[in-house]
């Protein structure tokens, strides 16, 4: 029998066929964006990468969206990173969660961003903007990123400092991992960079790539396709200005039935 949800906006009864899991933690960033974490169900398997229909009832209908898995496939949790609409038909809602709430979540997992979509390469670019650097949060603390590729770089792109702190908790959780931080070691590069406060790194990660300035703060060369592989997760301007770089690199845009040199995210809004 399905217990009711706890969460103050309603108190009705589960659907059946969704999972019904319970919200372990919440951390907000800002008043734009937040993280939380939750049980996962002993059935729920998904390859890093993917997203699941997360949801809560609002009224007495289930509303739902699609979210990147932020927690990588080992982990004992399901974690998820989002960003705070407030009008948006699910956020609205979600973002005033609080540990023990119930959230829902469909049961089949998806996505385009997993490693079986990519050819084997040497070196891994990750490109995100806002939330959308949730499902690379999934792919950086998973052992098998590491055994793939010698090196990953993981960009994140946001309009204010303050928003690329999720991505510096991340690298530093890493950092401090009992056995992540071993396979990792020096692998990982994280390039932050902002649109509208002064920074290090200060511009569109496209302008950074035209430009040439993001490889050389890298230390590395210009995209290669023998050797580059990509992942893009963002807003729909910079999936199609990104992608268009990465085709006039040589890359070709691959699918987890026929992988290639780069992957794109669709899913994503935000």
């Amino acid at each position: 029998m399905n217990a009711p949800a706890k969460n103050e906006d309603f108190a009705v009864k589960i659907p059946d066929g969704v999972y019904a899991e319970t919200v372990l933690a919440v951390e907000h960033y800002t008043d734009r964006l937040f993280r939380f974490r939750m049980t996962r169900p002993a059935g729920f398997r998904f390859r890093s990468g993917e997203f699941a229909m997360i949801g809560l009832m609002v009224g007495d209908k289930p509303v739902y969206r699609a979210y990147s898995v932020a927690s990588p496939a080992w982990d004992e949790e399901l974690e998820f990173f989002s960003i705070k609409v407030p009008d948006g038909p699910l956020t609205s809602h979600l973002q005033k969660i609080k540990p023990g709430d119930t959230v829902l979540m469909r049961k089949k997992p998806t996505g385009t961003l997993v490693l079986d979509a990519l050819t084997p390469g040497k070196r891994l670019y990750m490109f995100s903007t806002g939330t959308g650097i949730a499902p690379f949060a999934s792919l950086i603390r998973d052992p098998e990123t590491y055994e793939k590729f010698d090196e990953v770089i993981l960009t994140h792109t946001c309009r204010e400092v303050a928003e690329l702190k999720y991505g510096f908790d991340l690298v530093e959780e890493i950092r401090n991992h009992e056995f992540l931080a071993e396979i990792v070691g020096d692998k990982l590069k994280h390039y932050p960079t902002v649109t509208r406060e002064e920074f290090s790194h200060k511009g569109r990660i496209t302008d950074l790539m035209t430009s040439g300035k993001l490889f050389a703060d890298l230390g590395v060369p210009p995209l290669d396709p023998a050797t580059d592989r990509g992942m893009i997760c963002g807003s729909t301007d910079m999936l199609k200005d990104t992608k268009a770089l990465l085709e006039k690199a040589g890359l070709t845009e691959g699918a987890n039935n026929k992988p290639a040199e780069f992957v794109i995210e669709r899913a994503f809004v935000g």
